[in-house]
């Protein structure tokens, strides 16, 4: 139940669709890279005007709205589709920078032995790094800091949204049958940033500027967190995506495991 002191009210939006992560296409990868029926993108719209220093409370109001907790989706332990079902009133923001507007980024992966001309990705001896098995160079960069490669990207690069999707993809799921080859994981991180993100052109210098906020967030109780989930992971995560002109937040949401065949 919303309380007199939110400022923020929400309404889901069921029938939009995402077509990066529910499009046929793209669903041969994410079953092999063990994130299909983990991942799901929802939205809902808010009537208030939105500034980003609000977050916190945009966040508080978000998760204690009955309009989400009603209909926000959460893997259970099971594997199942679940609603949230009640207020979560501690949550956690932390602002992810958003500001890439290219794909060029990632075009320093062929340097340094990562990823060769041919798009295929330099192997390495197999290591173990928590739930991980880095067999490749390009997720030793990903995951190791003493990586001879990791400096290939700054503190603000792997900050940026756009790196943090790329990784998520890479690492992808519990049983993941990783790629030979780089392009896959750009094109499926190509193709859920724009689902997700809004830009909007200068009128005047005619420019692309991005002008959603990015959030990344957790949710529980007085007894400990429960969104996206329980436990601690790298894979699993829950990101606010925020239009402050069309009044819309997008949920970007994964959950470590298995893939889901009956979702």
């Amino acid at each position: 139940m919303e309380t007199s002191a939110s400022k923020f009210t929400f309404m889901a939006l069921k029938n939009k669709k995402f077509t990066s992560i529910e499009g046929k296409d793209n669903q041969d990868n994410l079953l092999k890279w063990s994130m299909k029926g983990r991942i799901k993108a929802e939205m809902f719209c808010f009537d208030q005007v939105f500034q980003a220093y609000e977050k916190d409370q945009f966040v508080k109001d978000f998760f204690t709205d009955s309009n989400v907790y009603n209909n926000l989706s959460i893997l259970t332990d099971s594997g199942r589709w679940s609603t949230v079902g009640i207020p979560l009133s501690a949550v956690t923001v932390e602002t992810v920078p958003c500001s890439v507007l290219s794909m060029t980024l990632f075009d320093r992966l062929h340097d340094n032995n990562i990823v060769r001309e041919s798009g295929a990705i330099c192997k390495c001896l197999d290591e173990f790094y928590e739930d991980f098995t880095i067999s490749d160079e390009l997720r030793k960069m990903l995951l190791q800091e003493d990586s001879d490669h990791y400096d290939t990207y700054s503190e603000s690069d792997r900050e940026q949204f756009l790196f943090c999707l790329f990784k998520h993809v890479c690492l992808g799921g519990q049983v993941c049958q990783y790629e030979d080859d780089i392009k896959p994981y750009l094109d499926m991180t190509k193709d859920i940033y724009k689902d997700l993100i809004s830009v909007q052109k200068n009128s005047e210098t005619k420019v692309l500027n991005i002008i959603s906020s990015v959030f990344k967030v957790t949710a529980g109780t007085e007894k400990g967190q429960v969104y996206p989930a329980s436990e601690e992971h790298e894979q699993n995560f829950s990101y606010l995506i925020v239009d402050p002109l069309k009044r819309h937040v997008t949920v970007f949401y994964h959950r470590f495991g298995a893939a889901v065949f009956d979702s």
